[in-house]
């Protein structure tokens, strides 16, 4: 067992991972970020390493810091966690060349699978199912067009070094594909240094299965059996669960055997998943081999009882695995949701920013970056939290969930709480009937109406007024409130905030047993409310909770999830439309394709860059048809919010 660890990550995988080494005994070192200084991650270290400034590829990318800090502070060993250096063969390579137990696979695995040309040709002879597609990686059309032919469309074009889904191009016919070649040779080069793409048979609604196996320095390979990933949005997984559902006994078995025999070819040590794409017909195929920890390895925890960390650590040291095949029983279901700060109601925009008041749920599993409160900078990846929910059965672990859900209490930060609420509402998911186009074509209902956080902010000012009288946002006396109905047309008070640019008001009726009787926008609401000790205010609307929180300048409402901000000033919901032909990003990150040059003509919709925030591609298109006027952002340049990118004249408009 190592004796001292560090762990080069961040976030909610850096404390998952130190809270194994803690039980074991093994101390462990924290490096963190400018951005991450006083992040909930670096608690309870023997020692933390300040390795660099706020942006990834400046401390938790840098190599020669992350070693550094390691034999700086004495460590034998280095876990990657996921993301970042995790799939670096590189930083594998390093690490073991200075003397320390890098905690996965060695250097030479990670490469062979990182590429997915190679990956597939080692598959294909270890008797592992891949799809019909191209023999070699190219960047050249012509190449790809044959291989189209031959292969048949649609294709999904695929970057050999890339991963998550980042690049990839579906094409349906063959005048599509010289265009998509371009674009995805582009951002290949962009994100990865590497142009090369794979063309590959495009399964159009197929399950992602995907099979956890452990290998030792002795020889043995294991699986601790599947788990189901199908429901992910832009390829990006957000709930996961295991068993697979309605999966039959023959493919599991297949699934399985099929795992273990790819990794026992590869000699594989350490943690591994290999994904599956299963079709329609029952037929699965080879889709990539993660060579380190998944998100989702919580869920293959909570129904074999083992913990996968413990298991990274033991086999890293040169330990056999701990348990043999038949040992390996899994039991009963687990589903784990991933909560995220973007704004689903803007295109899952990225939403960094700061949780002020945070409460998870009791009686579920939590894997969150912070406790009662804290930052999700915009460097990195916006996860805040996974959600795990256990149950004898689906049902009893899905029902679990979404309970954990609406007991989730998130103040101060955006997040895609009440799509997942309305996700694992939805019949298909319920019933188990998913594949990795449900997400993309599923249709939330609108966040709620203005009118409804009106009301609640309401209740939220009875609940916890101003401490000081002059501050106090009611316009007319709040009255006696033991009175079981008043006149309409005689409120006990008037709250008037602002939103939109507009005077918003509602009116406090009546309070009686029930609760508050709100009158806002000609709605009445019955509205139950109590304040915390914590100072946000939480009750029901209907059958749904909420929360309110009192800010500076009005009131923070969260209702089934969803977060709205109403003010007593107005509201500004930044940004612009481009009108005058700046052209913007509505968030920061990297840009990592520009498609366009000064002097360019452009149709309105057409891609003119593309910036990578927290592992999303945002694609920036033209507003109008006209013509580049100016080229204000270079590839791979830092942008923040709100930058303007490109300048557009409008046809007709010569002067710049």
């Amino acid at each position: 067992m190592p004796k001292r660890v560090l762990i080069a990550n961040r976030g909610e995988i850096a404390r998952r991972i130190a809270r194994t080494c803690r039980r074991l005994g093994v101390d462990h070192v924290a490096v963190h970020s400018a951005a991450d200084a006083g992040a909930a991650h670096l608690a309870d270290a023997a020692e933390t390493v300040h390795i660099g400034p706020s942006p990834a590829r400046e401390s938790y990318l840098d190599i020669d810091a992350v070693v550094d800090a390691a034999l700086r502070t004495g460590c034998d060993a280095v876990h990657p966690g996921y993301g970042f250096l995790s799939e670096n063969p590189e930083f594998a390579a390093r690490v073991t060349e200075a003397g320390l137990v890098y905690i996965g696979p060695d250097a030479a695995t990670i490469e062979a699978m990182g590429d997915k040309a190679r990956a597939r040709e080692l598959m294909a002879a270890a008797g592992v199912p891949v799809l019909p597609g191209s023999e070699h990686a190219t960047e050249s059309a012509d190449v790809l067009l044959a291989d189209a032919r031959r292969i048949g469309y649609p294709v999904i074009l695929k970057p050999v070094a890339g991963g998550g889904g980042k690049g990839m191009r579906v094409v349906h016919t063959e005048s599509e594909l010289p265009d998509a070649v371009g674009e995805a040779v582009r951002l290949g080069r962009a994100g990865f240094g590497d142009g090369r793409l794979l063309a590959e048979r495009y399964v159009a609604a197929p399950r992602h299965i995907e099979v956890q196996v452990f290998g030792d320095r002795h020889g043995t390979v294991v699986h601790l059996f599947e788990r189901e990933c199908s429901l992910q949005r832009r390829h990006q997984k957000i709930v996961e669960e295991a068993p697979a559902p309605h999966l039959p006994a023959p493919i599991r078995h297949a699934l399985l055997d099929a795992a273990v025999r790819g990794a026992t070819a590869l000699g594989y040590v350490g943690a591994g998943t290999f994904e599956f794409i299963l079709d329609g017909d029952g037929r699965f195929f080879f889709l990539e081999v993660n060579t380190r920890l998944q998100v989702e390895h919580p869920v293959t925890e909570e129904i074999t009882g083992l913990d996968l960390v413990e298991w990274q650590l033991r086999v890293a040291d040169g330990e056999p695995l701990p348990l043999e095949q038949w040992q390996i029983r899994a039991t009963g279901h687990a589903i784990e949701c991933r909560v995220y700060a973007e704004d689903p109601e803007h295109g899952f925009r990225p939403a960094p920013g700061h949780a002020e008041v945070v409460r998870w749920p009791r009686h579920v599993r939590v894997e969150a970056a912070f406790d009662e409160s804290g930052a999700v900078p915009g460097f990195y990846d916006p996860m805040v939290a996974k959600l795990v929910a256990t149950g004898a059965d689906r049902p009893a672990a899905l029902a679990r969930l979404r309970t954990a859900i609406e007991e989730t209490t998130l103040v101060g930060l955006t997040t895609n709480l009440g799509f997942l609420g309305e996700l694992l509402a939805e019949p298909r998911v319920a019933e188990g009937r998913v594949d990795t186009h449900l997400v993309d074509g599923f249709t939330a209902r609108p966040a709620p109406h203005c009118r409804d956080a009106q009301a609640l902010a309401c209740a939220a000012a009875l609940a916890a007024p101003d401490q000081a009288a002059a501050a106090s946002p009611w316009t007319g006396t709040v009255g006696a409130f033991d009175r079981a109905a008043l006149d309409p047309d005689a409120p006990l008070g008037r709250l008037v905030l602002r939103r939109d640019g507009r005077d918003r008001e509602a009116r406090l009726l009546a309070r009686d047993r029930a609760g508050l009787h709100v009158e806002t926008d000609g709605h009445r609401f019955t509205v139950t409310a109590g304040p915390a000790s914590d100072g946000v205010v939480r009750g029901t609307v209907g059958t749904t909770r909420w929360t309110g929180l009192p800010t500076a300048d009005g009131y923070e409402i969260v209702l089934g999830g969803h977060r709205v901000a109403l003010a007593r000033r107005t509201f500004d919901e930044g940004g612009g439309d481009a009108s005058d032909g700046a052209v913007r990003t509505p968030m920061p990150g990297v840009v990592v394709g520009v498609a366009c040059a000064p002097g360019a003509r452009v149709e309105a919709g057409e891609l003119l860059v593309v910036v990578e925030a927290m592992k999303m591609e945002n694609r920036i298109v033209a507003p109008f048809a006209g013509t580049v006027g100016r080229l204000s952002c270079a590839l791979n340049d830092g942008v923040t919010a709100d930058q303007i990118l490109v300048t557009l004249l409008p046809e007709g408009d010569t002067h710049d």
